[in-house]
């Protein structure tokens, strides 16, 4: 089974979509599930899992568990940018910035890694992004989270390999997901 995080638009959305279709058992997650009703559809599973979200987390690994025994496959796609410059970002928004991009792909990783770890296999697929290799104005919050998933997906790597699970980093370019449009929005955001 495959579990990925973050499918109410994008890149989640369309990895659900395609391994359905290829015949995977696909438990797509979001933080609300109205948001990814249509992807049953699609043959997806719907699992509601907020990254932020201790109790949610909980429930989409208990929920998976009794249906799978353990997650094959977790791809940790949820995430945002917050633009604009460092100088004038609020404190609480570079904090939300690290918590759903580092601090809720750990959390996610944590949960579902153990069962991964009983069975000696798995892989994990954390979304990165090119901005997690070089930076440049205006993203920054975003260019740090996405150099410390890099950084904790080669530690992962080294950690996990023991017990069968390999870790493997996707680092997509600029893409038409929609994702730019919540990224302007956070912008609006800067005083």
């Amino acid at each position: 089974a495959v579990l990925i995080t973050g499918c109410s638009t994008g890149i989640g959305r369309a990895t659900a979509v395609r391994l359905a279709q290829a015949g995977h058992r696909v438990y797509a997650s979001a933080r609300h599930i109205d948001a990814i009703a249509d992807l049953e559809g699609s043959g997806c599973h719907l699992v509601q899992l907020d990254v932020c979200d201790e109790d949610s987390i909980r429930a989409a690994v208990t929920h998976v568990s009794r249906a799978e025994g353990a997650v094959g496959v977790l791809v940790n796609n949820a995430g945002f940018a917050q633009l604009g410059p460092l100088e004038f970002l609020e404190r609480r928004d570079l904090e939300r910035q690290f918590d759903i991009n580092v601090t809720g792909l750990m959390r996610v990783t944590r949960a579902f890694a153990a069962g991964m770890a009983d069975r000696k296999q798995g892989r994990i697929i954390n979304l990165s992004s090119i901005a997690g290799v070089f930076a440049f104005p205006l993203m920054g919050a975003y260019h740090a989270s996405k150099f410390a998933v890099e950084a904790l997906s080669d530690a992962l790597r080294q950690e996990l390999g023991p017990f069968g699970i390999d870790v493997a980093i996707v680092q997509p370019s600029f893409i038409a997901s929609g994702f730019e449009t919540v990224a302007k929005a956070t912008l609006d955001s800067v005083d």
